[in-house]
């Protein structure tokens, strides 16, 4: 077996293009996910039954149906009501509709963690229900459960692979057309792998980074997050 890297190195713009597009649609997904995830684990714990009815039919759809199914029911749902979007926004739109159900559990697990004596101690001291969510319940919640939730970030940048069959031209889409050119496909997917795990790497970096700055006092005490 006679390995050559060289026909496809030669592409590598349109490959570079592909990794910056499978970057930008996980940060779409992660930012928009995130938020809607965080309001979902609200609702789910709300005292109104028809809003974590709601919020709890919405994480059990998506989390038992298939990220591919979901892409084709949102691209072709769409269309079909009338709506013309790009492939890049149908991508954004259906990844994030998908990471926000699992970032909603993951958030759920972080709220619930919290003692319920913490709460009453903060309505002790008057503070706002906006303030208990915030500084007693949110963040305190999010710092337990980061490493799971930025896990689940990148595990959905890797699954943005997907996307390209509706001809979003992220890496895997751009690699089977270099494929397909070069008739090089093991060199060309082993380049592509390579790629995958340097975007992952940048992720976690980056979540590490902006988990640093978020809770100082993991940073004081040394605890990895």
């Amino acid at each position: 077996m006679n390995l050559d890297f060289s026909v496809v190195l030669s592409h590598w713009p349109e490959l570079v293009d592909g990794a910056v597009l499978s970057l930008v649609l996980a940060v779409a997904a992660t930012l928009l996910g995130f938020f809607i995830g965080t309001g979902c684990a609200i609702g789910r714990r709300s005292s109104h039954p028809w809003i974590a009815g709601i919020c709890g039919a919405y994480v059990e759809a998506i989390r038992n149906t298939p990220l591919l199914v979901q892409i084709f029911l949102v691209y072709f749902g769409l269309s079909s009501v009338g709506l013309k979007l790009s492939a890049i926004t149908v991508a954004i739109l259906a990844l994030v509709i998908n990471v926000g159900a699992y970032a909603a559990e993951i958030m759920r697990a972080g709220f619930d963690s919290i003692q319920r004596g913490q709460v009453e101690a903060a309505d002790c001291l008057g503070l706002s229900r906006f303030q208990v969510y915030l500084h007693v319940i949110l963040l305190p919640g999010l710092e337990r459960v980061y490493p799971a939730l930025t896990s689940q970030f990148v595990l959905m940048m890797l699954a943005s692979s997907v996307c390209s069959q509706i001809s979003t031209e992220e890496l895997t889409a751009v690699a089977n057309f270099v494929q397909s050119e070069t008739y090089r496909p093991l060199e060309t997917y082993l380049v592509v792998a390579v790629a995958y795990v340097l975007l992952s790497l940048l992720m976690r970096i980056g979540f590490w980074a902006l988990g640093m700055a978020l809770f100082p006092r993991r940073r004081k005490l040394g605890t990895p997050l």
